[in-house]
């Protein structure tokens, strides 16, 4: 980011000493990348502290106006920089706001949808793994077991590709959900172990309660 930031002011230089505008156009592009990545960590911050406030208090966790503008700011730049990989982490991150803030699996699932297309296009395996969790959360709510097993252990290899050990850890949480209610009890119990186990090393308390607060919901 520093850097597309030294590069702008340089081509700013080059446009005040030489008289010619031509690199101003390049200069915004260098800031429009820069505000690109910035409005989708900042977004990504705002949902964070969403889920922490929902974990303390449901009643309490109230969408932040902020975070849908800022997700929508970086598609759009993104897209208009023509940088796929980076408009499917933005409309990905759209469509979780609309499915984890405002439950609102219709407008979500087609920003999934999208977001996994334009992700596998890229290459990008963090993505993928996203948007198919999301999908598979959307299949369970809508009572497609099989499909939401499917999306789940799909996303879930994704993240043990990539390293996302906790990532994964929270998949299998999932997964034991659905396992349970396809009555594969003993499923549900090893993949809660599995998933403690990995929360345990890997240093993710959250994940480690969900697990605790699961295994307790089975019969």
């Amino acid at each position: 980011m520093d850097d597309r930031i030294g590069q702008a002011r340089l081509l700013y230089e080059r446009a005040v000493f030489s008289g010619d505008a031509g690199p101003l156009a390049d200069a915004d592009q260098e800031l429009d990348a820069v505000e690109a990545d910035l409005a989708l960590a900042r977004g990504r911050l705002v949902h964070t502290r969403f889920l922490l406030r929902r974990d303390e208090d449901p009643a309490a966790a109230d969408e932040d106006p902020a975070e849908l503008a800022l997700f929508e700011r970086a598609a759009a730049l993104y897209r208009s920089l023509g940088d796929a990989g980076g408009e499917a982490q933005a409309l990905f991150w759209v469509g979780c706001f609309h499915q984890v803030v405002r439950r609102d699996n219709d407008t979500a699932v087609p920003l999934f949808e999208r977001s996994l297309h334009q992700a596998a296009r890229a290459g990008d395996k963090a993505t993928m793994s996203e948007a198919l969790r999301h999908l598979g959360i959307e299949a369970h709510a809508t009572g497609r077991l099989d499909l939401a097993r499917q999306r789940l252990e799909e996303s879930t290899r994704l993240r043990r590709d990539i390293g996302s050990l906790p990532g994964a850890a929270a998949n299998m949480i999932g997964l034991a959900y659905i396992a349970a209610a396809q009555e594969r009890h003993d499923d549900a119990r090893a993949l809660l172990d599995e998933a403690s186990a990995i929360a345990e090393a890997t240093g993710a308390p959250r994940i480690q309660q969900q697990a605790t607060e699961a295994r307790a919901a089975l019969p």
